[in-house]
């Protein structure tokens, strides 16, 4: 297995795009939740302890944005080999199939989890500098963010392992697909349509997909106050994604390994 996830590692470091898609996934992050920070100012609200603001979800909003450079990677390491016929030659290589997927999936886990992780904390530095200035200060009952509070702390690993898993969630359905553009297309209509279109629903249905949809249920993680009033809690939230992740890893292990590459 060690050479196998060398191997890997070897494909997609000397690929010139790793590099630019993993330092897009931080940059994204961070320009998405300083523009959302920007937008928030407590002197909107009738008084600032009434704006209910969640700050720290607020200040990693931009993981909304990140994912898609996520997909695009993940897509791209699994597609690629296809549509160069290189494939070929790495299960000549290593013919257990499943190795090889799970090799790929290591990587690029690997891979996102340490671009997330600059872009989330990032993000939450930019809200700790940013929000005071728009009147969330202690003294008004949002202490500066910090990773030593527990539901901060939470929020932060759980959007990294968000976006770990989007990633493995993109390998399975690139590996079935077999299609860059297909694929990438199919990932963001399956993260992003119920977001967008979901309130056009009604408020039954519309709770109902927040509970089952990847997106809408992963970013529950996020969440740091009034946990009551969620769809559905941060970490069965989170592992719903991971079921998702999973299925289409079965999925793209069963697709290499009884399809003809």
């Amino acid at each position: 297995m060690r050479h196998t996830v060398h191997a890997e590692w070897t494909k997609l470091r000397t690929l010139h795009s790793t590099a630019w898609l993993l330092l897009t996934i931080a940059v994204l992050t961070v320009i998405a939740s300083v523009t959302a920070l920007a937008g928030a100012d407590a002197a909107r609200c009738p008084s600032p302890a009434e704006c209910f603001e969640d700050t720290p979800k607020l200040s990693l909003s931009g993981v909304w944005l990140g994912q898609a450079a996520v997909v695009v990677l993940a897509v791209l390491t699994a597609s690629g080999e296809f549509g160069t016929g290189t494939i070929k030659l790495t299960l000549a290589a290593t013919p257990r199939r499943a190795r090889v997927l799970l090799a790929k999936a290591a990587v690029l886990s690997g891979l996102v989890l340490a671009a997330g992780a600059l872009g989330v904390l990032a993000s939450l530095l930019a809200g700790r500098l940013i929000l005071p200035g728009q009147g969330f200060t202690g003294a008004n009952g949002y202490p500066p963010l910090s990773l030593a509070d527990g539901p901060t702390l939470r929020a932060a690993v759980g959007s990294v392992l968000y976006l770990a898993l989007v990633a493995l969630l993109a390998l399975g359905v690139a590996t079935v697909v077999r299609d860059g553009a297909g694929g990438i297309t199919a990932m963001l209509a399956l993260l992003y349509l119920v977001p967008i279109f979901g309130p056009l629903l009604s408020e039954d249905w519309y709770e109902r997909l927040q509970k089952a949809a990847p997106m809408s249920a992963g970013l529950a993680v996020q969440a740091t106050e009034r946990l009551e009033q969620l769809p559905i809690g941060p970490w069965p939230g989170l592992a719903v994604l991971a079921g998702y992740a999973a299925a289409a890893l079965v999925l793209g292990w069963l697709a290499l390994a009884f399809r003809d590459v």
